[in-house]
């Protein structure tokens, strides 16, 4: 076995007089740097991960710790000044007895350990239509070389907002041997067109005249699957919302929420004589007042 420098695993001065605290915090960096739930099937970070772990139960333990350091500067520390460890092979048994109790082979100081390539993190912007129904979409990365490399990434049927995708091998390059980064795209669903997402519902605006929302009517109105009819009761009112379940965003793959219609009844800016008459006459006759309704300050 191999005597490892646990310093310099936790990157960490070689220093005895190391904190518990600094001990602590260096562990928590490098075990959240090369934990396996980040580096998927990545073996180098698998073993570089269980290297820290065991360095931090050496470290963090004050008997082994001076045990540890005393072992180092005995059996290691003097040929540091002399030659270079990659070509030497260090008599590591009895260093292994004293902390395990077991006999060990010893084996050659790797020079250098591999290490996997940063991940490279970027956004990518979908309306929600292009959310609903999924699409492709090509990403654009400027490599070592300044050449950029296209990416075809296809983007599922129904996905969330704030959803992240990972492509393996597409990050910075690794290091001493090690697996490429990934890239990481985070799903941005913004509102374009007519469509707003707010959770799972689909909001849109249906305009309406003043005689189709006061005498209600059946009208087209443009859902995220295509264009159909709802029926506009009498006496709609600014605002009014209209709620059509199942016909929203997709919950999971079967279950959907609601399209949610709200009423927009625009009046017409300019009017043909006729309509300034008919207008004119319903004043005339109508025994509506708002002031019946609205107090108005």
């Amino acid at each position: 076995m191999i005597f490892k420098n646990y310093y310099k695993l936790l990157d960490l001065p070689k220093n005895v007089k190391s904190t518990q605290d600094e001990i602590k915090t260096a562990y928590r960096v490098q075990a959240k740097k090369y934990h396996p739930d980040v580096n998927i099937q990545n073996k180098a970070a698998e073993e570089r991960f269980k290297d820290i772990t065991e360095g931090y139960r050496i470290l963090s333990d004050p008997i082994q710790k001076r045990k540890y350091d005393r072992t180092w500067n005995n059996y290691v520390g003097r040929k540091l000044h002399k030659e270079k460890m990659a070509q030497k092979e260090v008599r590591a048994n009895d260093i292994v007895n004293m902390f395990f109790g077991k006999n060990v082979t010893s084996k050659k100081v790797e020079a250098k350990t591999p290490l996997k390539g940063e991940n490279i993190e970027t956004t990518i912007e979908l309306s929600v239509k292009e959310a609903f129904d999924g699409t492709e979409k090509r990403i654009s990365l400027a490599s070592n070389e300044g050449k950029n490399k296209n990416i075809l990434l296809k983007i599922p049927a129904g996905v969330k907002d704030g959803k992240k995708m990972r492509i393996a091998g597409k990050g910075k390059k690794g290091k001493n041997g090690g697996s490429d980064g990934d890239l990481i795209i985070e799903v941005k669903i913004v509102d374009s067109g007519i469509f707003k997402l707010v959770g799972n519902d689909i909001n849109v605006k249906l305009f309406l005249t003043p005689w189709d929302a006061a005498l209600g009517s059946r009208v087209a109105i443009d859902g995220i699957d295509g264009q159909f009819s709802i029926i506009v009761p009498k006496g709609t009112q600014n605002g009014d919302k209209i709620s059509i379940p199942n016909m929203g965003y997709y919950k999971d793959g079967k279950n959907r929420g609601n399209l949610v219609v709200s009423a927009e009844i625009l009046i017409p800016k300019k009017l043909s004589d006729e309509e300034k008459r008919l207008f004119t006459e319903l004043k005339k006759k109508s025994s509506f007042n708002t002031k019946n309704i609205v107090n108005i300050k």
